[in-house]
């Protein structure tokens, strides 16, 4: 009774115009807050509101080179004020680097499919420091293209004239995609002060009673000489020995000048063993990282981060592009390249192999181009458990590279796990539409339901072309195909058809505009698109099909929209009062149905069947219902 008073109250105390200015300026204060995000805050509101002072100021003009790169949906990025609960790792497949826990995880076969669930004792990881108590201010961001994790700190001295005085410690880790044995991680400390800067470099190894690390020589250089083991299933233990550049305890960067070095890693691991076989395991492995770190020493660090950074930018070729999301079950942009970037980043790649033989070469790049029966089944778009929106730890990643390697060999998609990292992302790509090969064609399978989202699918293999599919909507909302070929020197020899094939196939260039095609729905249904290499297997293929009939997706829509319209008046109905409703909804149906395609078009207006429903049914309800 009192919540009822309080309410019929309400009207009057909304008429004083005073209360209503205030309201709105809250309103609009909130919304505004809101906008500027953490960045904008800190420079709207001045210095107050930053992490540790200047130094914080220096953190932003750092963080400002990296927005462009996030907003692109290239990578993303964590603050002392901006946590995100997300792994930033580095990998390749035969190792994985954890730069948070700062722990290594490594491989127990490098057999396609495996993963380096195996967590060892050792840090990879050297610390760099600045001496003397200094604010600090930090950021870390995954870099997806480059498959690297960016870290910088600012640190301010005690009595810092400008953010223009911080010293700026920039680092890169690096597991190398092409070298699955060489981490790397990268250093680089700018002083702009007027005084010299020393900093303390450490290594934070583990001296557990698994491992244990000692300094040798290696030519005319000293290096650390790190091994241990983890304890597998069976009693059986693999072996790791890590070798790394040694740096200097003491790094001494004079006034307003800069400093970079490289530190340079080596992993190698057995197989699963018996402990009696360690000695003369572990001698062969202290060899062959030794060779490796001595060739590696006298290489370009330069071309090798380069052919690392051309790697993972060639397997971005493909992917997944959200463009415009209208519903909560559809991944965002940040949840598809995050999943895309950590199974990548557990896969190896062979062939980015250099031993890799011609003809196993040749095999795997067909298995690319022409994965016949892969993807089977429905789209994972909505899958929530294959395209998690949080993933918090190592542990997580590993199980849900397991999840999508199992999900992939399930729907007849062996040939593409066997492809390492290049088949993952075909294999992923595929499964995210709906895209099915079969023997003579490539088909777009997707749910004509779920075609209010506008995405793009981008780089799939098909007889040696890349071929670009995007669903888009219209001015109207209604969805629509474009088709595109990435251009080659030689002709494209590819064609398509849409559903049912009524139309003649149309012949797929190279040309920038690409090719559209208008969403036809069968009954029963039917792939709504078909390429193929094959003119006369599409000419065929609409008399095999044995259709009942052919429609426009907003008809399709249209006549599913009763039962809809079911579902969406719950709430609505709920609002109104029951006897009036009752009344209107006895009276009227049609009157209902304006009711419930008016709330529907405020809330949803980008479905292509409202308009259907708007013109259908014109009936004047004012008289009926009131809320």
């Amino acid at each position: 009774m009192w919540l009822q008073q309080r309410l019929k109250s309400l009207p009057g105390l909304l008429s004083s115009s005073w209360l209503r200015r205030l309201l709105i300026g809250l309103l609009l204060f909130l919304m505004f807050y809101w906008y500027l995000g953490t960045e904008r805050r800190w420079k709207f509101f001045g210095d107050s509101g930053m992490p540790g002072g200047a130094a914080g100021q220096c953190l932003l003009s750092e963080i400002h080179r990296w927005n462009s790169l996030v907003d692109r949906g290239e990578g993303l990025y964590s603050t002392s004020e901006e946590q995100l609960d997300t792994p930033f790792v580095s990998g390749n497949g035969h190792i994985l680097i954890d730069i948070d826990s700062n722990k290594l995880w490594v491989a127990s076969s490098s057999q396609p499919g495996s993963a380096p669930v195996h967590q060892t004792e050792y840090s990879p990881r050297f610390g760099v420091h600045l001496e003397g108590k200094r604010a600090e201010a930090q950021a870390t961001m995954l870099w997806f293209r480059k498959g690297s994790v960016l870290s910088v700190r600012c640190a301010s001295p005690a009595a810092p004239q400008s953010p223009r005085d911080c010293i700026t410690i920039r680092e890169e880790f690096i597991a190398h995609r092409s070298r699955p044995n060489v981490y790397v991680q990268r250093i680089h400390i700018s002083n702009p002060s007027d005084r010299a800067a020393i900093l303390d470099v450490s290594s934070e190894i583990s001296y557990g009673n698994k491992f244990s690390t000692s300094v040798e020589n290696l030519e005319s250089r000293e290096i650390i000489l790190s091994s241990g083991r983890v304890s597998v299933e069976n009693n059986r233990i693999i072996l790791v020995v890590v070798i790394s550049k040694k740096m200097n305890n003491r790094i001494q960067v004079s006034a307003k000048s800069e400093y970079t070095d490289n530190i340079l890693s080596v992993v190698w691991t057995s197989g699963p063993i018996e402990s009696s076989k360690s000695e003369e395991t572990f001698s062969a492995l202290k060899d062959g990282a030794k060779k490796e770190l001595g060739e590696l020493l006298t290489a370009s660090v330069d071309e090798l981060i380069v052919d690392h950074q051309q790697a993972w930018m060639d397997l971005f070729i493909s992917g997944v592009e959200m463009r415009k999301i209208t519903d909560s079950n559809t991944p965002s942009s940040r949840t598809v390249n995050t999943t895309l970037y950590y199974i990548l980043s557990s896969s190896i790649a062979p062939l980015l192999d250099q031993r890799l033989s011609g003809e196993e070469r040749s095999s795997l790049e067909s298995s690319l181009n022409y994965a016949d029966h892969c993807f089977s089944g429905h789209a994972t778009m909505h899958a929530e458990n294959l395209w998690p929106e949080r993933v918090s730890s190592t542990a997580q990643i590993l199980q849900l590279f397991t999840l999508w390697t199992l999900t992939l060999q399930k729907r007849g998609c062996k040939v593409l796990v066997a492809a390492g990292a290049h088949g993952a992302m075909q294999g992923m790509v595929l499964s995210f539409g709906g895209l099915q090969f079969t023997e003579n064609h490539l088909q777009f399978q997707a749910d004509p339901d779920v075609l209010h989202n506008s995405y793009a699918l981008r780089g799939i293999h098909y007889n040696q072309d890349l071929i670009n599919l995007a669903v888009l909507l219209d001015m109207e909302g209604k969805p629509f195909l474009h088709l595109s070929v990435k251009p080659q020197e030689k002709p494209v020899k590819l064609y398509a058809c849409e559903a049912g094939c009524l139309n003649d196939p149309v012949e797929l260039t190279s040309e920038m505009k690409g090719h559209i095609f208008p969403v036809m729905v069968t009954q029963p249904i039917t792939p709504l698109l078909y390429i193929s290499t094959d003119l006369r297997h599409l000419q065929d293929l609409r008399h095999t099909l044995h259709l009942k009939a052919i429609l426009a997706h907003e008809e399709h829509m249209a006549n599913r929209l009763p039962a809809r319209m079911r579902k969406d008046a719950v709430t609505p109905v709920m609002l109104l009062d029951l006897h009036n409703a009752m009344h209107t909804l006895t009276q009227c149906w049609c009157a209902g149905s304006k009711l419930l395609t008016s709330n529907y078009v405020v809330w949803n207006d980008y479905h292509p069947y409202n308009y259907y429903v708007i013109q259908t049914c014109r009936v004047t309800v004012d008289g009926y219902i009131t809320l």
